[in-house]
């Protein structure tokens, strides 16, 4: 019964060692998104703001041949009245008002060209952010897929070994069950070790010669007075560590 429980404790053990990897696996492989996920978040706010830019220059586009066309009506209807002048002082006037308007119609103008030369600026930058969105996400959906797989996988192998787990714990009398898991909450792994002519395998001291003694009888569960951990001797299931 002794090697029994012994041998149930190195399976509990290594399952218990497989099952940590894999619930890390399991919890930090979908960490490996976040430095995508943040890129592409940049990139959002990139878009967002060269949006914003767009929209401005647009409503000034709209704004400026508005008030361009509205210009040129007014001077097209101030040439048709020039005709009707009865007197060198209205001509003048009118002249100067002309004049006046073509100036600030040409001012306008530049204007419009200016905002239209930035629209295409901004297009191209926009053009440029959506790519650059577009073939970061095609590398999430692609690694999000692998992760998902891998952490499928990796769930499913849990499962099954804490049905293994549970297997094993029930051969294992409650009290040294609960001295297992008291040990392996306070000192690291690993938590059962062989002792081979008479030095522990987890300290790599040397075990008294009574305690020894005691351990090659083979009646209960012991520990090694130094580091706690429980011992078994390896000629009682050298198969063990095959």
């Amino acid at each position: 019964m002794y090697q029994k429980q012994i041998e149930q404790l190195v399976v509990l053990q290594t399952v218990d060692d497989e099952i940590k990897i894999l619930e890390g696996e399991v919890r930090e492989a979908p960490l490996e998104l976040t430095g995508l996920e943040a890129k592409v978040a940049v990139l959002r706010e990139r878009q967002a703001q060269v949006q914003e830019r767009l929209d401005i220059l647009k409503g000034q586009q709209k704004r400026l041949e508005g008030e361009i066309e509205d210009d040129g009506h007014k001077i097209k209807k101030s040439k048709n009245k020039l005709m009707a002048v009865g007197n060198s002082k209205e001509y003048h006037a009118m002249m100067r008002e002309m004049d006046s308007m073509e100036k600030l119609n040409r001012l306008r103008e530049e204007e419009r060209i200016a905002v239209m030369e930035e629209l295409e600026r901004q297009d191209s930058a926009m053009a440029e952010v959506v790519t650059e969105i577009e073939g970061f996400m095609e590398g999430y959906d692609a690694k999000k897929a692998t992760l998902d797989e891998r952490i499928g996988k990796a769930q499913g192998r849990l499962d099954a070994l804490i049905k293994r787990r549970t297997k094993a714990g029930k051969v294992v009398p409650p009290p040294i069950l609960g001295r297992y898991e008291f040990i392996r909450s306070r000192i690291e792994h690993p938590v059962i070790v062989p002792v081979s002519e008479g030095i522990c395998g987890g300290c790599h001291i040397k075990i008294p010669p009574q305690a020894f003694n005691e351990l090659q009888k083979g009646k209960q569960i012991l520990g090694c007075p130094n580091c706690q951990r429980i011992v078994y001797w390896v000629e009682h299931s050298p198969h063990i560590l095959d």
